[in-house]
């Protein structure tokens, strides 16, 4: 059964004060998304009880590692919790296997929830196990270090941007294995990115902070096609909807269904059924009165318009529509607003004009 993650810290800074109230899903990938400087790694190390909050309080469902007003503060090694920086920060002088090995001496024998050979493979790590960390890409070091902290049994797993220093190839290589991850185990993750793609593509829930403050949290859908968030997030404004496989088309094309229709894109591998998170930029996103049979854009989608909001971009408005039920945002030009009478409750046609394929 899940519990909820209770967290709440303050921290104050010469120049900067971190003020955050969260209630988290205790299952899944929680994203902390925000832009340098606004708090995450800070919110994650509160977390770690590597800062401690003068104002603060931090519980996994009944048990509780900080409440300032009681007096209670669990150092950092006593807490059930795992941790992976950026840097692997792997130890030069053990292999593989005596790297992960570590975390599992940490645990006693009652508590831990794996074997070793079964992180191994959950990671896609068996086959280095007796080499060096001097011998590993950065892809490879990050899943070791994983490795290593889940084999000391915790029961949060927190990945301060674990990617950030690797190149687009080790990104993609190490991407599938934190998607399992989030698939076969019920360990909550707080996963920290300033990558819009990342927490598309990883997230389940997401939290958005700006300068130390939670300006939005809820489930990854919901937050994504808010258009009332501040300007700083604009840019890349857009959702992510599931679907499935459902077909095989003519030219190398693939046909992907949800609940508002269908969407076109260049064909995938996969069996049929197998279901696809995509990202859809409010940018690609075009809106007619009427059907456009004569056009290049092959997805088009019955929409409603649900409400507009001004953007950062001078003469641009983000549009939010409901299609079947499922959130979509379009970024047009005020000109094109008033040329279409773009008003609340008013029924058109979405064109796609890109899809992100995230996994």
């Amino acid at each position: 059964m899940s519990r909820e993650i209770r967290a709440r810290f303050r921290i104050e800074r010469r120049d900067f004060t971190l003020e955050v109230d969260l209630t988290l899903p205790g299952r899944g990938i929680t994203g902390l998304f925000g832009h340098s400087g606004s708090g995450k790694t800070t919110c994650l190390r509160a977390m770690a009880g590597l800062e401690r909050a003068s104002d603060g309080c931090f519980a996994i469902g009944d048990e509780v590692w900080q409440n300032e007003t009681r007096g209670l503060f669990v150092p950092p090694h006593q807490r059930a919790l795992g941790v992976v920086f950026q840097e692997a920060s792997l130890f030069p002088h053990l292999s593989v296997r005596g790297n992960i090995q570590f975390g599992e001496r940490r645990t006693p024998a009652g508590k831990r929830h794996f074997a070793p050979h079964e992180v191994a493979e959950l990671l896609g790590i068996e086959h280095l196990l007796d080499r060096s960390p001097g011998q590993l890409s950065g892809g490879e070091r990050q899943r070791v270090a994983i490795a290593r902290a889940l084999l000391a049994a915790p029961q949060i797993l927190l990945l301060d941007e674990p990617l950030a220093a690797l190149d687009l190839k080790r990104k993609l290589e190490i991407l599938p294995y934190l998607e399992r991850l989030h698939r076969e185990l019920s360990l909550p993750i707080i996963y920290v990115s300033h990558s819009p793609d990342e927490v598309a593509r990883l997230a389940d829930h997401l939290v958005l902070l700006e300068q130390g403050r939670v300006v939005a949290s809820g489930p990854l859908q919901q937050v994504l096609s808010r258009i009332d968030l501040p300007a700083a997030f604009a840019d890349d404004a857009g959702v992510v909807i599931e679907t499935r496989l459902a077909a095989q088309e003519a030219d190398d094309l693939s046909r992907l269904e949800f609940s508002g229709g269908r969407i076109l894109v260049t064909r995938r591998n996969e069996p049929i059924g197998t279901r696809l998170r995509c990202r859809i930029h409010a940018r690609d996103v075009s809106l007619a009165l009427v059907p456009q049979v004569q056009s290049s854009i092959l997805n088009s989608v019955e929409a409603t318009v649900v409400d507009l909001a001004p953007t950062d971009t001078p003469g641009h408005v983000l549009v939010r529509l409901e299609v079947a039920g499922e959130p979509l945002l379009a970024r047009i030009t005020r000109r094109s607003a008033d040329k279409l009478q773009i008003r609340p409750g008013l029924a058109l046609r979405a064109q796609i004009k890109a899809v992100a394929l995230l996994a």
